[in-house]
């Protein structure tokens, strides 16, 4: 049976920028540093943390592996979390507004083509909706691209969950038949598949060698690596 594409879905970090290496994690290391903790998550710390989505889960998670926690920690565990967390967004925009966080190959290309022709595009992401707004603010010309923004915020059970994905079928008024989602990670591609969404993985160095992407229906380095274009995604439906 043949399904005409009406929308993309997409991922935001590291999959329309390469924010993992060159955002978050240089953000939550200046959180540790300018709080005086001796932490630092390396990379392949990062890789296994990226494990837990969301960033004050990621932290809560790390915590619990301590075996000496911060004394403020320790009075109100969430209250500090949420403060770290914030002093983390602020580094994370800092380095948005340095420009130091660019779009992944294709992906502006991608983006513009489907709004040409007419396609429905929406951020269906976990991360939180300040972190998304700061990445599009420096790239003007992809902000009106986006019908819709489901973020972190919006839902209440994050990826690899697939409330989110649910959550922007359901306002743009389409089934997961007619949308495709574009993911770069295992927990990504679980949760558009639970809303029954074909998938495109744009892989990532973050989710390791061997990670298991069989219910993908294309799998590419990146967008320009074949290059994929709008063509190329209509056919995943067919």
């Amino acid at each position: 049976m043949m399904h005409r594409l009406q929308a993309l879905l997409w991922d935001v970090d590291g999959t329309l920028a390469d924010t993992e290496e060159r955002g978050h994690r240089p953000a939550f290391n200046a959180a540790f540093q300018q709080e005086g903790l001796d932490w630092h998550w390396d990379v392949l710390t990062y890789r296994r943390l990226l494990q837990v989505s969301g960033g004050r889960e990621r932290i809560r998670a790390w915590l619990k592996e301590q075996a000496q926690w911060p004394e403020a920690a320790k009075h109100d565990t969430q209250a500090w979390i949420d403060q770290l967390q914030r002093n983390k967004q602020k580094f994370y925009r800092q380095r948005l507004e340095q420009g130091l966080i660019p779009l992944r190959p294709g992906i502006e290309r991608v983006l513009l083509e489907a709004q040409a022709a007419g396609l429905l595009q929406a951020v269906v992401t976990t991360s939180g909706r300040s972190a998304v707004e700061g990445l599009l603010a420096g790239h003007q010309q992809l902000q009106t691209c986006f019908a819709l923004m489901i973020c972190g915020e919006d839902v209440s059970r994050k990826k690899p969950d697939p409330q989110a994905y649910r959550l922007a079928l359901k306002t743009l008024g389409l089934d997961g038949a007619s949308a495709l989602a574009i993911e770069d990670s295992p927990q990504g591609m679980k949760a558009a598949r639970g809303a029954d969404l074909a998938v495109v993985i744009t892989t990532a160095d973050w989710h390791g060698e061997g990670a298991d992407l069989a219910d993908a229906s294309l799998v590419v380095e990146h967008l320009d690596s074949k290059p994929t274009g709008l063509a190329d995604l209509r056919d995943l439906l067919r």
